[in-house]
């Protein structure tokens, strides 16, 4: 009886249009469904075309935690072993305020440089495997940041902003070119045991749509949560995602389409699909013996391990697709960069940590013909000083440090910019990370300049209004 007056009471136009649109709706529903394709969700993650041939299609970015001393790794300065152990102001001149503010005396380089390859690059002796491969390195040596603590460092570094809350520069490729694989994320963080300061916004989405945030996988049998199915079988499973699935969507056109629920959905249906995905990726034992050995997985120090495995599996991803890759140092001794004392031993542990890992990655890139469209970054958030930080560490120095990039699109062997002759200031072609976020953009085929996302009134970029393409690098 009431559905019979319900129906005999005037229906208004903007009524009839929401329930025939909904009807209309259900109907394409069916259709789709059938074919396994959602008629409401947009795939954010999708392949998009670029602005202009790229030269490479994915990105691994080797996060030196901590910040690494360039006067001890790739930036040689003889001067200092002339001037070691003098009083830094009358060798120097004047001084800039450190984060500790604790000036000790000139200190030379604690290890031996020496040139390699063809192209001379000089290098410590702390990467004995990363020399081999000077010929594929494209070195810049005047890279600046405008932070000197750690937090707004890595904001800066990884999205641009020295604030909290932007999108990370994971998230922007994610969103200017999609991914290959709709069955990973586009954008995976391999965490070895360390979140850097600043926490998981270095890897967040920011104001963009969440599907593009980071996933973290971590560095061990499950890497990421609930990856393992707790129903008795797939079709229960299955049954309860399509429930879920039923409901938000019928939510989502209720609210004729949001953001967040739409991204909810696709996490939805990418941790499916990650359940078979991921531990197919994870598992190592496809590779042989001769891989793992490359990357150094038959190391007695476990960084090496840890670090090896997840240059292993970054290969891996490359492989199937996936668009931003980050890795991030391993917990446990010799762990982040940050030396403020004790500099020969955390360097030491370091490198023992990541020079055979990265060597092999290289190397096993360029085997498989892989290494020319794949570009690999290799930075921190700023430099170390010149001078000693009390007896044996050195402090934050974010006016001159080195960075280098290797495979896709980079001129390997080449060189760009010069700090003075203590290596603590940029003094020729001096950069910031907006040009290397600028320059990264460009060889994955994107104008940084373009790739906007309108937000707060205005049109969003990673680079801002800043940012110029580092041509002295290109190929």
């Amino acid at each position: 009886m009431h559905c019979n007056n319900f129906l005999h009471q005037p229906t208004n136009r903007r009524d009839m249009l929401r329930w025939c649109a909904n009807g209309f709706g259900a109907v394409a529903l069916s259709a789709l469904s059938a074919e396994g394709r959602s008629p409401i969700l947009n795939n954010p993650l999708a392949p998009k075309p670029t602005h202009f041939p790229p030269k490479a299609k994915s990105v691994i970015f080797l996060y030196m935690d901590g910040a690494p001393s360039q006067v001890d790794t790739f930036d040689y300065k003889p001067a200092l072993k002339k001037y070691n152990g003098q009083d830094p102001r009358t060798a120097i001149g004047k001084l800039e305020r450190t984060q500790f503010d604790n000036v000790g005396k000139v200190l030379q380089g604690q290890w031996d440089f020496k040139q390699h390859g063809e192209c001379g690059h000089w290098i410590s002796s702390l990467f004995p495997h990363l020399s081999g491969v000077a010929d594929e390195l494209a070195m810049v040596k005047s890279m600046t940041s405008p932070f000197a603590e750690h937090t707004s460092a890595n904001y800066f570094l990884h999205t641009g902003s020295g604030f909290q809350g932007r999108p990370s520069m994971g998230a922007w490729f994610g969103y200017g070119l999609g991914t290959e694989n709709q069955n990973l994320p586009g954008f995976v963080v391999l965490n070895g045991g360390l979140i850097p300061p600043g926490g998981l916004d270095c890897f967040g989405s920011g104001f963009l749509p969440a599907s593009y945030q980071g996933s973290v996988f971590l560095p061990n049998e499950n890497p990421i949560a609930n990856v393992k199915r707790v129903e008795p079988n797939d079709a229960l499973q299955r049954s309860k995602l399509d429930l879920i699935r039923d409901l938000d969507e019928s939510t989502l056109a209720d609210l004729q389409g949001d953001p967040q629920v739409e991204a909810a959905i696709r996490n939805y249906e990418t941790a499916y699909l990650m359940q078979s995905s991921v531990p197919e990726l994870t598992d190592l034992r496809g590779e042989t013996e001769a891989t793992k050995k490359l990357y150094g997985l038959d190391s007695t120090f476990k960084n090496t391990q840890t670090f090896g495995k997840q240059c292993l599996i970054a290969r891996r991803l490359v492989e199937r697709g996936v668009r931003f890759i980050e890795l991030t140092c391993p917990g446990g001794n010799g762990d982040r960069w940050d030396q403020h004392k004790d500099l020969v031993d955390g360097h030491n542990k370091n490198c023992l940590t990541i020079d055979q890992p990265i060597t092999g990655l290289i190397q096993d890139l360029k085997a498989r013909g892989m290494l020319d469209e794949t570009l690999i970054v290799w930075a921190g958030e700023f430099g170390r000083t010149p001078f000693a930080q009390g007896a044996n560490g050195r402090d934050h120095n974010p006016f001159g440090f080195t960075i280098w990039m290797a495979g896709g699109g980079v001129q390997g062997g080449s060189s760009v910019g010069r700090t003075d002759d203590f290596g603590y200031k940029a003094i020729e072609d001096k950069w910031d990370i907006h040009d290397l976020h600028a320059t990264m953009l460009h060889l994955l085929g994107i104008e940084h300049t373009k790739s906007t996302f309108r937000f707060s009134g205005r049109d969003m970029r990673l680079t801002d209004v800043h940012g110029h393409i580092i041509k002295q690098i290109l190929a």
